[in-house]
């Protein structure tokens, strides 16, 4: 069984289902990819070339940018494939190569999330003692932590899920290799892997959320200790595009895998999914950008010097 398991293809057919012109379709794909690969690699740039920036808060962002690059680009790009030659059809491997990337990504982004978090708490809670933690070493050992994690344990979930059986239809109705939805169309015992999911999910979704959330609390209540308004607009200035994002990400998160199955719950799954495979890594640069004045600055100061005749 298991051989022959590892021979099948799967058929991507949520396209098939789309009411709309493919065309326009295609577009609105097109047009989020190239928004998230063009403003992330920007904000990477800028971070990179503006010795201003050179500060723990955009080493962080610099490296979400960075996850938010290679995440629209594991999904997306087969997923306009399919919409342009109607060819459907993914291999074994491919599908399971796709699952990993896209898990391990999701899983390091969150880790990233969740130290940007703590970046806040310890700069606004914690001031006097911010350079004395967020040293060079301690902010290079956080991120190495945050890819190797979510590398390694999307490695484990890949591995468990290459244990699923396929003995009936290998329809996947998503747009792109999702763990729920395999193991939606698996067939024997489930019940291992489902246990294993929930013990996933609880370690690398529920607990970062809980540091989040404590994070965030401390945060606010110090603000609002403050007594100086001006201090209080610009603490809550560094704060609100991180919590902007963190809304958007984790919310399809959420609604994605814990909202209980229901007759459209496949149809929500695909509403969710567009978001945040796609939508989201669009809007998370133009968040952070927009918001965010001494990106801002630094966008502008390096156009005015490439450009002497703008000056």
């Amino acid at each position: 069984m298991e051989n022959k398991t590892h021979q099948i293809d799967f058929y991507i057919i949520a396209i098939s289902q789309y009411g709309g012109p493919l065309f326009l379709l295609f577009a609105t794909f097109l047009l989020l990819y190239l928004i998230s690969l063009i403003w992330n690699t920007v904000i990477f740039m800028v971070i990179f070339l503006d010795g201003h920036l050179q500060k723990p808060m955009y080493f962080f962002l610099c490296n979400l940018s960075s996850v938010d690059v290679l995440y629209v680009s594991v999904a997306l790009p087969k997923l306009l494939d399919i919409i342009n030659t109607g060819n459907n059809k993914v291999s074994f491997t491919a599908c399971y190569t796709q699952m990993y990337f896209f898990t391990s990504l999701a899983c390091t982004e969150i880790c990233l999330l969740t130290i940007m978090s703590y970046d806040r708490y310890t700069a606004i809670c914690r001031p006097l003692h911010y350079t004395v933690i967020m040293h060079n070493r301690m902010c290079y050992l956080l991120v190495a932590g945050c890819w190797v994690s979510g590398f390694s344990n999307s490695l484990f979930v890949t591995i468990f899920a290459s244990r699923l059986s396929f003995c009936g239809s290998t329809n996947l109705n998503q747009f792109f290799c999702d763990i729920k939805t395999l193991t939606k169309i698996s067939c024997g015992d489930k019940n291992e892997f489902q246990t294993m999911i929930f013990i996933e999910a609880l370690f690398m979704g529920f607990c970062p959320f809980v540091l989040i959330l404590m994070s965030y609390t401390k945060i606010i209540s110090n603000i609002l200790k403050m007594k100086s308004v001006g201090q209080r607009k610009k603490a809550f200035s560094t704060c609100t595009s991180h919590l902007t994002v963190l809304l958007l990400f984790y919310g399809t998160l959420l609604c994605m895998y814990m909202i209980p199955p229901s007759e459209n719950s496949e149809q929500l799954d695909q509403i969710f999914a567009v978001f945040y495979l796609a939508v989201t890594p669009a809007l998370n640069p133009l968040i952070y950008s927009l918001r965010n004045k001494d990106i801002k600055n630094a966008i502008i100061h390096i156009l005015l010097k490439s450009m002497p005749c703008m000056k």
